[in-house]
């Protein structure tokens, strides 16, 4: 078998993207899925919708990166949002901008998108085999001379490595692409589940599973000191707390905890009112109801599956009437209003997470090219790269950023 110019190793949104632009610039290609039919986890992104990419200027997507986006720049000044959207409007996939930045297709079908991407693969003369497992790759003087899939053999210039993280296991990204990267020398930066629901101590989250709050404030605390908030909207589960304000900031509470510490997480459900107006709020609403039972009440504060919770963690008699609601007992409300504590006890797994934080080192692979600083033609794109975001489209335009600068460095650096 003649060898190949480029062998790329999985065949999610990254992987896509580095075969698809190795064959423009005249590569020959193949492409290799452990999984029986390519893009698995692309489509169940966005809840089956697929949060195509982000309209953010590049300097403001970076700051969306963690843990630096800086790394990022040169690939998004190769492939950018534009850039995948303009070639999935080629191959007819029509997309709407909703709140956030946020691009979808307008079918609301992610299947739309792996289409779109597969057509223009398959027009560009790429080889695609799935079912394919990769064992190990195969180097010789520090430089890439193929690989092994199913026990055969391919002989091959360039690999890019696009295998994806740890999260959702079951759609392939089961982490081994990271040892065949160890295996070539590659150092790990710890990896861990991120945009990832989290579990609390109590039975309140219980209570009120199913509550979806819009326009909240989440704050966290790690020993009792104030380290991230965010604004927008949170879901109440069996277990916890998720949703997409949750899931921005699990990244710190992963971490925290990882670390040992102490982490509590507040919610202000009145984040528009700071505590003077809503003070006054409280008592204009007290002395129109005077004769009223406060249990009836709470409904023009708080959603009604929020009330008897809230009745109960302030210990109100709710038959007790308004205008006999002293003081101390309005300013107890007025706090829990801002302040609905939450004590966290745990992360949920790799199966509930969205992406993994952690990866191969960045300072082990060029900005410029991704490719490999210790194996001349190993390339690196995606998510198994130590880089990750915030959810709103940022982390698949990583995916084919990083896909297409992989796959353009390859030919560029041809013998």
């Amino acid at each position: 078998m003649d060898p190949f110019d480029v062998i790329v190793v999985g065949a999610g949104p990254a992987g896509l993207l580095a075969a698809g632009r190795a064959a423009e610039l005249g590569g020959k290609v193949l492409l290799l899925e452990k999984m029986r039919q390519e893009g698995r986890k692309l489509l169940i992104t966005g809840k089956g919708r697929c949060n195509i990419t982000n309209d953010a200027s590049v300097s403001d997507f970076i700051t969306h990166v963690n843990p630096n986006g800086r790394f990022l720049r040169n690939a998004f000044s190769h492939f950018f949002s534009k850039d995948i959207i303009e070639l999935l409007h080629k191959y007819g996939v029509e997309t709407i901008l909703e709140r956030g930045g946020r691009y979808f297709p307008a079918s609301n079908k992610s299947s739309d998108v792996l289409q779109a991407l597969l057509r223009w693969v398959h027009e560009l003369k790429v080889e695609i085999r799935c079912g394919q497992r990769v064992e190990k790759l195969i180097i010789e003087n520090n430089e890439i001379t193929g690989l092994q899939a199913n026990g055969q053999v391919f002989s091959c210039q360039h690999v890019v490595l696009a295998t994806g993280g740890k999260s959702y296991p079951a759609t392939g990204s089961n982490g081994d692409g990271y040892q065949l990267a160890k295996h070539a020398g590659h150092n790990l930066e710890t990896v861990r589940p991120a945009l990832v629901p989290l579990e609390t101590a109590g039975n309140v989250a219980q209570q009120l599973q199913g509550l979806n709050l819009k326009n909240v404030k989440a704050v966290v605390w790690v020993n009792d000191k104030k380290v991230a908030e965010d604004f927008g909207e949170m879901l109440f589960t069996h277990f916890g707390l998720s949703g997409p304000i949750i899931l921005t900031l699990s990244r710190i509470v992963v971490d925290a905890l990882n670390e040992n510490n102490k982490v509590d997480i507040t919610i202000d459900l009145k984040p528009a009112l700071d505590e003077q107006k809503l003070d006054n709020r409280l008592i204009r609403d007290l002395n129109e109801h005077g004769k009223k039972k406060i249990g009836n009440i709470f409904r023009y504060w708080l959603p009604s599956t929020l009330v008897p919770v809230f009745i109960d963690l302030l210990g109100l008699d709710p038959e007790k009437e308004c205008h006999q609601v002293s003081a101390k007992e309005r300013k107890q409300i007025r706090h829990l209003l801002k302040n609905l504590p939450f004590s966290i006890t745990n992360h949920r797994s790799f199966k509930e997470a969205i992406i993994t934080a952690g990866g191969i080192s960045r300072n082990e692979i060029s900005s410029k090219t991704m490719e490999s600083k210790l194996v001349k033609g190993l390339y690196f794109a995606g998510e198994m790269i130590d880089v990750d975001a915030e959810t709103g489209g940022y982390n698949l335009q990583i995916a084919y950023s990083t896909g297409w600068l992989a796959g353009h460095s390859c030919m560029k650096n041809s013998n």
